[in-house]
C-alpha cells in the first residue's frame, strides 16, 4: 500500500462537484490545505443539472473570485409566472433588499459553474486535486482521520486532520462508513429533463410554471431560461415513463413542440430523474463534516440543492479554520451540525410541501389541490397556498448556539416568499455599500468574511470593544466606527443601526449579536459564544 501523510493544517474534501469545489476553495482562503478527491477519472461536463444560483451563493463565490464570473455568463430572470390549464394565476418579481451587486438568481449550466470553479482551482497552490481517487474506507481518532482510496495505481491512504464529504447524492459508502442514516421518501413519479436550443421571443427573462397544462395534462411543466439561448424544460412524468421508447416513436418531438411550436429547435441534453427527500441525522461526525447532497436531498423546486450546499461548506470552511488555526475548540465544530442540519430540515420541510401540492398523495390532497388552483383563476387571496417551490434563501440562526438573542429585534418567523427578515441576531446581513479605504473592499459582506466585524455606533468606547475582544479571542476581529465605513447612510439604514450599539457579524456574514458598546462583558461574551471560546473570571479558556 502507498501511503501518502498531509502536512498539518490539512483538510481532505471528499467530492469534486461544484459543492466540493466551493469547500476547497473557501478552505483555501483561509490558508488551510486542501485534497480534493474524487472517484470519477475526469469532469462530467454533460447536461444543466443544477442551473438555478441564488444570489448570496453568488455572494460566497465571489469571496474566492468566481461569483462575479458567474452572474456574468448566467442568464439574470426576475420575473416568476404561474399558470393553471389556460389562465395565468400570478406573476412576482424578486426582490432586490440591500441594493446589491448581484441579480437574485442567474441561471446558468451546472457543467459552466464547475469550469469557473476549476479555474480557480488551478490557480490556488494550496489545493491539490486527485481524481479517480475512489473512498472506500474512512477512520479517524483523535489525530486525525485517514481515508482509504482505490486508485488505478492501487490502493492509497490520505491523512487529513479533517475532512469534508461532499460525495453528493451517490455518496452511499460515505454515510456507511460514518454510521449516520439518511432517512426520507422517494416519489414515484418521474420528471423528464430537456436543455433546447431555440429562440423563445419573450420567454428568455422569465421562469414560467404551469399547472396542468393541455400538452401535460394532469403534472407540471416547468421552463428555465438559460445563456446561449437554451431552455431547460421539466416535465413531471408517470412512474413508468420511456423516454427511448418516446423518443424512437417521436413523441418526444410532439412534446416539445407542443410547447414551442413548428419552430426549430436542438436537444442539447436530456435526462430523467426521480426525485428524494432525505436527511442524514448528523451531519457532524467526529472530524468529518457532511454537506450539500451528501447530507440532505431535495426536491429541486426552489433550487434548494446547490444552493444549500455552497452554504453548508461556507459555514464548514470557517469553523476549520478556526479550530485549525487555533483560534477556537473542536467544540465550535458542533455548531455546524447545529446549524446546518436545521437549515436542511427547513428546506426538507419546504420542499416536501411542495411535492406534496404537486405530487398529491390520496385523495384528499389531490381535491385540496384542484381546489385551490380552481380558485386562483378568480381569487388573489388564494395565491400564496399556490406552491410551486418557494426559491431558495439562506438560512437564519436565530436558535444557534452561537448567537446572542436581542428581545428588542424578535424573530417574526419566515417572511412572505421572495423576501428577507430585519436584521437581527442569527440573519445574513444585507448586501450594502460600504466603504474600506484599507482593503478597498466596497461591500459589507466582504468587510466581514475576513474574520468577526464589530461595527460601532455612536456613542460607544470603540477602545474598549477593541480590548474585550482581543482578550476573547485570538481570532482575526475588525473593530470600526460606523461612520468609517458608511460614506452614503446604507449600512445603517439597512440595518436599523441605534446609538450605543454594537454589531458583531459572523464571518459568514450572519449577525452574531448586538451587544451595548457600553458594556465591555457584554461584547467579550458575545464574541465568546460567537467563536466557541468562554471567559470565565478574566482568562481565556477554549471550550
Amino acid at each position: 500500500m502507498d501511503t501518502t501523510t498531509a502536512s498539518p493544517g490539512t483538510v481532505a474534501v471528499i467530492g469534486n462537484g461544484p459543492v466540493g469545489q466551493s469547500a476547497a476553495l473557501l478552505l483555501a482562503r483561509w490558508g488551510i490545505r486542501v485534497i480534493l478527491l474524487d472517484a470519477r477519472s475526469e469532469r462530467d461536463l454533460v447536461g444543466s443539472k443544477a442551473i438555478c444560483q441564488q444570489r448570496d451563493v453568488l455572494d460566497i463565490w465571489e469571496t474566492v473570485g468566481a461569483g462575479a464570473r458567474i452572474a456574468e455568463e448566467g442568464l439574470t430572470w426576475t420575473t416568476a409566472r404561474t399558470f393553471y390549464r389556460g389562465h395565468e394565476l400570478f406573476a412576482y418579481t424578486l426582490a432586490d433588499p440591500g441594493r446589491s451587486e448581484f441579480p437574485p438568481f442567474v441561471n446558468i449550466s451546472q457543467s459552466r459553474t464547475e469550469e469557473v470553479l476549476d479555474e480557480r482551482i488551478a490557480e490556488q497552490d494550496l489545493i491539490d486535486a486527485r481524481w479517480a481517487h475512489r473512498v472506500e474506507g474512512i477512520e479517524q481518532d483523535d489525530t486525525g482521520v485517514r481515508l482509504r482510496c482505490a486508485t488505478p495505481d492501487g490502493e492509497v491512504e490520505l491523512h487529513a486532520d479533517y475532512a469534508i464529504a461532499c460525495a453528493g447524492a451517490t455518496g452511499r459508502q460515505v454515510r456507511e462508513a460514518l454510521g449516520v442514516s439518511f432517512r426520507g421518501r422517494s416519489f414515484d413519479d418521474r420528471f423528464l429533463i430537456c436543455d433546447i436550443r431555440a429562440e423563445l421571443p419573450g420567454w428568455s427573462r422569465e421562469r414560467r410554471f404551469y399547472f396542468d397544462p393541455e400538452w401535460n395534462p394532469g403534472r407540471q411543466v416547468l421552463i428555465h431560461p438559460c445563456p446561449d439561448s437554451t431552455f431547460r424544460i421539466d416535465w413531471q412524468v408517470p412512474s413508468d415513463y420511456d423516454l427511448a421508447a418516446e423518443e424512437a416513436s417521436g413523441a418526444l418531438d410532439g412534446r416539445i413542440r407542443a410547447i414551442i411550436g413548428d419552430r426549430p429547435y436542438e436537444i442539447v441534453w436530456h435526462s430523467v430523474y426521480r426525485f428524494h427527500s432525505r436527511v442524514v441525522d448528523r451531519m457532524r461526525c467526529g472530524r468529518v463534516l457532511l454537506a450539500g447532497d451528501c447530507a440532505h436531498l431535495f426536491a429541486p423546486f426552489g433550487a434548494r440543492g446547490l444552493n444549500s450546499g455552497v452554504a453548508d461548506v461556507e459555514n464548514a470552511a470557517w469553523k476549520l479554520a478556526f479550530v485549525l488555526r487555533g483560534w477556537a475548540g473542536e467544540q465550535l465544530l458542533e455548531s455546524y451540525h447545529d446549524e446546518r442540519h436545521a437549515a436542511a430540515l427547513e428546506n426538507l420541510d419546504v420542499t416536501s410541501a411542495t411535492m406534496e401540492f404537486l405530487v398529491p398523495h390520496g385523495e384528499q390532497q389531490r381535491r385540496r389541490r384542484v381546489d385551490v388552483l380552481q380558485r386562483a383563476v378568480h381569487d388573489p387571496s388564494t395565491h400564496l397556498e399556490v406552491d410551486s417551490g418557494r426559491l431558495a434563501e439562506p438560512f437564519w440562526y436565530i436558535d444557534s448556539p452561537l448567537t446572542t438573542p436581542d428581545d428588542t429585534r424578535p424573530f417574526a418567523g419566515r417572511p412572505p416568499r421572495g423576501q428577507a427578515p430585519p436584521p437581527g441576531p442569527g440573519i445574513l446581513v444585507p448586501d450594502v455599500p460600504a466603504a474600506d479605504p484599507d482593503t478597498g473592499s466596497d461591500r459589507l459582506r466582504m468587510l466581514a468574511r475576513d474574520g468577526f466585524l464589530a461595527v460601532c455606533a455612536e456613542d460607544v468606547d470603540v477602545a474598549a470593544v477593541r480590548e474585550a475582544a482581543g482578550r476573547t479571542t485570538d481570532a482575526p476581529v475588525r473593530v470600526t466606527e460606523l461612520v468609517a465605513i458608511d460614506r452614503d447612510g446604507s449600512v445603517r439604514d439597512a440595518l436599523g443601526v441605534r446609538q450605543g450599539e454594537v454589531w458583531l457579524i459572523r464571518p459568514d456574514a450572519h449577525v452574531a449579536a448586538i451587544p451595548g458598546g457600553r458594556h465591555a462583558d457584554e461584547v467579550a461574551a458575545a464574541v465568546s459564544l460567537a467563536s466557541g471560546v468562554s471567559v470565565a473570571r478574566g482568562t481565556r479558556e477554549r471550550t
